[in-house]
């Protein structure tokens, strides 16, 4: 069950457990006040307050700051580090760290699975806390109703294990990478395999649980249709604290077919890419054919590289059925039986993303095995593109060993919803998305590497989606704009907030000036509040 909400009037604390606390927090901290101490210690009942609050004097503090740092351009000495990490395991510990990080005039940086692309979840180049979700992780699953209320700290991995041990005909349509936390993830939107089906995870999502500015524990109901809209896709980090979501479960079959065949340019990749995009957005919405492009060893010129093209394909049906159409639009690929893999969808989503089939447990690491340096940015194609513009991207390509692309075929459901049914604007008319991504090893090499992803994002203007140029918030990028400070106007987030959801910026910009009017709620790409009469 999920834990208690409701948080503490209880004003007067017993003195062992405010000493107990100012031991565990240095009081000699010149950033954070002693009176911080004082409004959490008097919102909260737990006599295990040294697990509750981290400080740079904590011997844990530095173990759990760098277990969800995903991008190693974060994990450095440079890297603003918090003052303190609240580890919160019941939901009146979110309570009070906003009621007192408000009050002090402290930031807050919330932190379910740490994936975001530029560390907003736990980078501020103001004083800032640390909101770490990861003791939330309470999953309740409701195979008969077919919904779950899940807790923002768990990651789709322990999402997609713990419905897998309930049944082997349900699953949830969300990304790919099993270390993501639920809390972020949703709240961008969330695209996976099963989202031509049934649309994106902010799509299935019925209730939820928030913190809001006031500290109050607010779901559906209390919060408000307009609230509950603009969390769903819009990023939660602008409105308040995510503490749990109520999903709809989707049935799946009980076997799927896993495809995955590459080809090389030299092999005719270019010409299968061009089909591919023909039909991306038309085929049956049960089939989610995902293409990924990378620099691989190969003979000829350009120093021995050429382009790889891997076609990975998730099928909601069984290889005898999907064999004809394969014969039918992709005469070039294999259809060998060595090519196709028939399982449940549990396993489909370990060999999607790269796991043993039989490694189920797998999915219960919160940490990726390695981490890296990386840099993404993200484009969506809505007239195929030609092959000599496919030409001079792998040309591109060819000049970084490391750099990577994923296509990702929207229509089927996504086709149907509306542009403003939620926050995520990306809907019919989107051929694919694109993924640009290029990791590296070495802190040396960071300018390198993201100069070549803003050349390639440069050379891809002419082929992209205009007016604008759309984005995935999920695939958060900087480049595209970044609030200067607190009093950021509409018109200068515009530079960003079109391009993740266009028509939608402005709704977006009108919750946010009813719920948080004050603006506590902020970072480098959160929504921003309007000026006084133009709500």
């Amino acid at each position: 069950m999920l834990r208690e909400m409701g948080i503490s009037h209880v004003k007067l604390v017993p003195v062992l457990l405010f000493i107990l606390l100012n031991s565990v927090w240095c009081t000699t901290s010149n950033s954070i006040s002693e009176s911080f101490l004082q409004c959490f210690s008097s919102h909260i009942h737990s006599k295990s307050t040294s697990k509750i609050i981290l400080t740079r004097k904590s011997s844990s503090y530095s173990s759990v700051l760098h277990s969800s740092i995903q991008n190693l351009r974060f994990l450095n000495t440079s890297t603003p580090q918090p003052e303190a990490i609240i580890t919160p395991f019941r939901y009146s510990h979110v309570q009070a760290a906003v009621i007192c990080s408000k009050k002090e005039g402290i930031q807050i940086r919330t932190r379910s699975g740490g994936h975001d692309y530029e560390g907003l979840s736990y980078v501020s180049k103001s004083p800032f806390i640390i909101i770490d979700l990861f003791k939330l992780r309470s999953i309740d699953i409701d195979i008969k109703n077919e919904r779950a209320w899940v807790e923002s700290g768990v990651t789709l991995g322990e999402l997609y294990y713990a419905i897998a041990q309930k049944s082997k005909v349900y699953g949830f349509p969300a990304g790919i990478c099993p270390t993501i936390g639920v809390g972020g993830h949703i709240s961008g939107g969330g695209f996976g395999t099963l989202f031509r089906k049934y649309g994106l995870a902010a799509d299935n999502v019925h209730d939820a649980k928030i913190v809001d500015v006031n500290g109050r524990v607010l779901d559906r109901k209390s919060m408000g249709e307009e609230l509950f809209w603009a969390i769903r896709g819009g990023g939660g980090s602008s409105f308040g604290v995510i503490l749990a979501w109520k999903l709809e479960l989707v049935p799946v079959p009980p076997s799927v077919t896993v495809y995955t065949e590459s080809k090389t340019i030299q092999q005719g990749a270019t010409k299968l890419i061009s089909r591919w995009q023909a039909i991306a957005d038309r085929i049956p919405e049960g089939n989610f054919l995902r293409l990924v492009i990378q620099v691989a060893n190969g003979a000829g010129k350009n120093g021995g590289k050429t382009i790889q093209v891997i076609f990975n394909f998730l099928f909601l049906e069984t290889v005898e059925k999907l064999l004809p159409w394969m014969k039918e639009n992709f005469p070039e690929l294999s259809v060998e039986q060595t090519k196709f893999a028939e399982m449940s969808w549990i396993e489909s989503v370990l060999s999607m993303a790269d796991i043993q089939r039989n490694k189920t447990e797998v999915l219960l690491q919160r940490t990726q095995q390695s981490k890296r340096f990386f840099k993404a940015k993200s484009d969506y194609v809505t007239k195929p593109i030609s092959e000599f513009g496919l030409e001079g991207l792998w040309h591109i390509m060819l000049q970084l060993d490391t750099s990577l692309l994923i296509l990702s075929p929207f229509g089927g459901r996504m086709s149907e919803i509306s542009d403003s049914e939620t926050p995520f604007p990306h809907r019919k008319g989107n051929l694919y998305e694109i993924q640009y991504y290029v990791s590296w090893d070495d802190d040396k090499e960071t300018e390198k590497h993201i100069s070549w992803t803003r050349r390639v994002y440069g050379y891809m203007a002419a082929y992209v989606s205009k007016s604008p140029r759309a984005a995935y918030l999920n695939y958060r990028d900087l480049d595209l704009g970044m609030n200067k400070d607190a009093n950021t106007s509409y018109a200068q987030a515009s530079l960003w907030g079109l391009s993740y959801f266009k028509n939608n910026f402005r709704r977006l910009a009108q919750v946010k000036t009813l719920v948080d009017p004050g603006n506590f709620f902020r970072n480098e790409q959160s929504i921003p509040v309007l000026p006084s009469g133009e709500k």
